[in-house]
This record gives structure tokens, C-alpha cells and sequence, in this order.
């Protein structure tokens, strides 16, 4: 007998005590929950604000702000604690006034997360933008070069041939005692001048192109090392690219040919600017910042909700004993739809024919309402909150200790007297 009551007591002592570590766990989740929401709240607004202080004046955007945050919070509670049957149109204007404040703050919010996430994207566009424009200025460079390389190229072929026709004397230009005269005289010392002279000129435009290609190639060195170290090889690319064109511009001027226009660059400052939010980054959307944005204010909304469940206040010994008799006076109970305890507010017929008096019972549901235990289904029925079960098992289980108590002093009366007798 000694046994089985120590492990009786043992066994109730272990669940006596599981149950209060998860009670305290609970209870420590709610109460996390709330510097959770505020955090979560102060930084959406911040994002919020900072979209919005782009487009109006920064109080008004901070006054918008916080009109924004509190209603996402205040409307996130309220549509935990009501049900649509139960007042339709306040419900539909809650989720309406929650579903603006949520779409403005994820709207101004996408512009900073736009601007984390696309801020290395955008000055690598800017940079190959400027790649783009570089290249295809050498590539109408190296068309033009070539254009003039071949028309010098065909002068030298044709003074080689009039040093060669003027050596055989078959040349248009000899006079006809000279004709087909071979040999080393002076029309052909003329022409021999004219092509060694066209050589020289040839011999050296295409070394100055071999210079115009060395600074070509550091040119694009400075352009393939941009994104190491941005600002030393952009200054770099920019004076090479000034070299480049006053070189080309001075052959191509000389060779009789149209130079191509040379591309307007921006400057640096313009290359490291910073995004100024506008809505023309929804043209180019990006999930990420969108979904980031979204992020926020779902889970916002989300604990808000779930905190409803946790009531504003705990209830005194005489609250608590008040809705426990109250509570008690209703007889149609059932277990809904959400797995909670459910009861008709409404009078009975019995109690209708008999006028009977609810007053203090109503009196109960609304208080309990109004401090979140009770949670309105529709216009005939309440339901119990998570954070009412506790207060009525305690009150019952006190009542059945009582109960127990008077059984058990009950009974040791009746042995008395039948061991007195």
C-alpha cells in the first residue's frame, strides 16, 4: 500500500510539473511575442518611411507611417477577436482597412529592399552599359582603320606598279621616244620617288596604328578591371579612351575619312550613385525586394493575430468567480467547428414563456468579451478563448475539492457514529 501512494505522488508530481514548464513555456511565447510585433513593426515603418519620405514631405511621411503600423497592428488583433457572421460589415471594413495599410507598407518597403538587393546589379549594368558603348566605339575604330589601311595600301599597290611600268617604259605617262625603253632613267627615277615616299608614309601609318592599338588594349584592360577597383580603373578607362580618340581622330582626319562619334560617358560620381527610389522600379520588379517586403508585414500581422488570444488582463478572484456562475446559468454547450467550446447566449423557450431575467449572465458574456475570453460566433453564440479554459478548470476543480471534501467528512461522520454505537 506504502508503494503504490509513493508512486501515486510521484506520478502526479511529474505531471504537476510537466504541465507548469509547458504553461511557463506558453506563456513566455505570448510574452516574447509582443516585443516581437513591436520590432517587427518599427521595421517595416522604418523601411516605410524611408519609400515614402522620397515622394512627400519627411513629417507627413512619418505621420503616415505610424497611422500605417498601428493600423496593420490594431486591425490584426481585431480581426482574431470577431467573426464574420457575427457583424459582417465591421468585419469586411477591418479586413478592408488592414488590406490598405498592408499594401501601402509593402509598396513604399519594396523601394529600400529594392535598393539593398539591386544597388550591386545596377552598377554592374551601368558598368557593362559602358563596356557596351566603349566597344562598340573601337569596333567602328577598327572598321574605319581598316578601310584606311586598305586604301593605302591600294596607293602603295598602284605606285609599286608605275615604278615597275616606268622601268619597262610601258607606262601611259612615257613619252614615245621613250617607249619600252628598259632601264633606270629619270621617269623612272620620278616614280621610284613617289613610291618610296608613299612606302614611307605607309610604313608609318601603320606604326602609328600599332601604337593606337597598345592604348587600345589598355583601354580595355581598365575596362575589364572595373569592378575590382572601380574608381582608379574608371579614370583610367576615361583618359585612355581620351587617348584613343585623339589618336584615331588625327589618322583618320589626315586619311580623308569620317571619324565615328565618340560615346558621352558618365562621370564617376554618376557611376556610384546611390538608387533614388521612384516607381519606375516596378517596371524592372524584382521577387526578391518584393517578396522581403512582404516578408515583413506577414509576419507582423501574423503574431498581432495570434496575440489576441492572450486576453489584456488577468481577471480578479471575484471577476473570476463572477463569470464562473454566470457561465454556469447557460445550457446549450457544444464543440464547434475550431475545436473550442461553443454555448447559445440566447434564451431558451422555457425561459422566454417564463420571462426569465438574463441580465446577469449577458452581463458576464460582454465583460468577457470585452477582455477577450469570449469570442463572438454570431449573434445567438459565443465561444470560449484559449486563455478561459484555465480560469474554469480551476474554478471546477476547486468545486470538485469541495465536493470531495464533504464526501470524504461526510463519511468519517458515519463511521464515528457507527463505531459510537
Amino acid at each position: 500500500m506504502e508503494k503504490e501512494s509513493v508512486i501515486k505522488i510521484t506520478h502526479d508530481g511529474l505531471g504537476n510539473f510537466l504541465n507548469s514548464i509547458q504553461t511557463l513555456f506558453v506563456g513566455m511565447l505570448r510574452i516574447w511575442s509582443i516585443p516581437i510585433v513591436l520590432m517587427l513593426s518599427i521595421t517595416a515603418g522604418f523601411t516605410t518611411f524611408y519609400g515614402l519620405s522620397h515622394f512627400i514631405i519627411p513629417w507627413i511621411a512619418l505621420a503616415i507611417t505610424i497611422a500605417i503600423q498601428s493600423v496593420i497592428v490594431i486591425c490584426s488583433l481585431e480581426i482574431a477577436g470577431i467573426h464574420w457572421k457575427a457583424n459582417r460589415l465591421r468585419y469586411l471594413s477591418v479586413v478592408l482597412s488592414l488590406l490598405v495599410a498592408v499594401s501601402a507598407s509593402v509598396t513604399f518597403s519594396y523601394f529600400r529592399f529594392y535598393e539593398i538587393s539591386q544597388s550591386e546589379n545596377i552598377r554592374i549594368s551601368r558598368i557593362n552599359h559602358i563596356r557596351k558603348d566603349v566597344n562598340d566605339y573601337l569596333a567602328a575604330i577598327q572598321i574605319t582603320k581598316s578601310d584606311i589601311l586598305k586604301q593605302q595600301n591600294g596607293e602603295l599597290d598602284k605606285a609599286s606598279a608605275d615604278v615597275t611600268q616606268a622601268y619597262f617604259g610601258t607606262h601611259a605617262q612615257v613619252p614615245a621616244e621613250h617607249k619600252n625603253l628598259v632601264g633606270e632613267g629619270p621617269f623612272w627615277r620620278h616614280y621610284n620617288q613617289l613610291y618610296q615616299a608613299k612606302k614611307a608614309q605607309f610604313d608609318q601609318l601603320e606604326k602609328e596604328f600599332h601604337l593606337l592599338d597598345e592604348h587600345i588594349r589598355t583601354l580595355q584592360t581598365s575596362l575589364n578591371h572595373l569592378t575590382d577597383d572601380t574608381e582608379n580603373n574608371y579614370q583610367k578607362a576615361l583618359a585612355g579612351l581620351q587617348e584613343v580618340q585623339l589618336k584615331f581622330n588625327q589618322l583618320a582626319t589626315n586619311a580623308g575619312h569620317t571619324v565615328p562619334l565618340t560615346p558621352i560617358l558618365m562621370t564617376y560620381a554618376q557611376l556610384v550613385q546611390t538608387i533614388t527610389p521612384s516607381f519606375a522600379m516596378w517596371n524592372d520588379f524584382s521577387p526578391f525586394a518584393f517578396a522581403c517586403a512582404a516578408l515583413v508585414d506577414f509576419f507582423t500581422v501574423l503574431l498581432s493575430y495570434r496575440l489576441e488570444s492572450t486576453a489584456p488582463g488577468p481577471l480578479s478572484e471575484e471577476e473570476q468567480e463572477l463569470a464562473f456562475e454566470c457561465l454556469r446559468q447557460f445550457s446549450e454547450f457544444r464543440i464547434n467547428d475550431n475545436d473550442e467550446l461553443e454555448m447559445v447566449i440566447e434564451k431558451s423557450d422555457i425561459e422566454r414563456a417564463r420571462r426569465y431575467s438574463d441580465w446577469s449572465r449577458i452581463f458576464a458574456v460582454g465583460f468577457l468579451l470585452s477582455r477577450g475570453f469570449l469570442r463572438k460566433i454570431d449573434e445567438r453564440s459565443v465561444e470560449f478563448a484559449p486563455n478561459l479554459y484555465p480560469l474554469i478548470a480551476e474554478r471546477m476543480g476547486a468545486q470538485l475539492r469541495a465536493i470531495k471534501a464533504q464526501s470524504l467528512e461526510a463519511a468519517a461522520q458515519i463511521r464515528q457514529e457507527s463505531g459510537d454505537q
